[in-house]
């Protein structure tokens, strides 16, 4: 008998799922504060880290550099992992991804930024009909805004004070 799993989308909405359906999707995300301030991805009605999936012929700093210079037009270095979590997300506003589940284990590392400008003319055609060009936020503005992150305020705030 399988598993019942339940996904959520980027609205937050869920759906249930037998685990049979799941395609397991390692997921990288980027953390780059500067002068009291963290860049974030413009997506739909709120924001996320940069980042996305990991490409089974990648390593994860790999990934994290490919999709950071997609979503932001910048080049990395990639730091320390800080947090680590499961999410079962329904990507079914992808046009290229509707219709999967994914139980995506997602991964947040620190990064630090060693060129580009910020741009999205690197994204493909459906991630450009979803983001806009990212913006450098107030870590405590953070908490006013729709984070689709895995990773919260209080968690960056401990990292930040763990790895100064």
């Amino acid at each position: 008998m399988e598993k019942k799993i339940v996904c959520h989308d980027v609205w937050g909405n869920k759906t249930e799922v037998d685990s049979s359906q799941l395609i397991f999707r390692p997921s990288v995300y980027g953390i780059l504060i500067e002068n009291g301030k963290i860049l974030l991805s413009k997506q739909w009605d709120g924001y996320d880290m940069p980042g996305g999936g990991v490409d089974a012929n990648e390593t994860l700093e790999e990934a994290l550099k490919r999709e950071f210079i997609e979503e932001t037009g910048l080049e990395i270095v990639v730091g320390k992992i800080v947090y680590c979590g499961t999410s079962f997300f329904n990507p079914k506003y992808s046009s290229k991804n509707a219709g999967q589940y994914w139980n995506s284990i997602v991964m947040y590392f620190l990064v630090k930024k060693i060129g580009g400008e910020i741009s999205i003319k690197n994204c493909d055609e459906d991630e450009k009909k979803y983001i806009d060009l990212p913006e450098w936020i107030e870590l405590e503005k953070m908490r006013d805004l729709k984070i689709y992150s895995s990773i919260d305020i209080d968690v960056i705030k401990e990292v930040l004070n763990n790895f100064k």
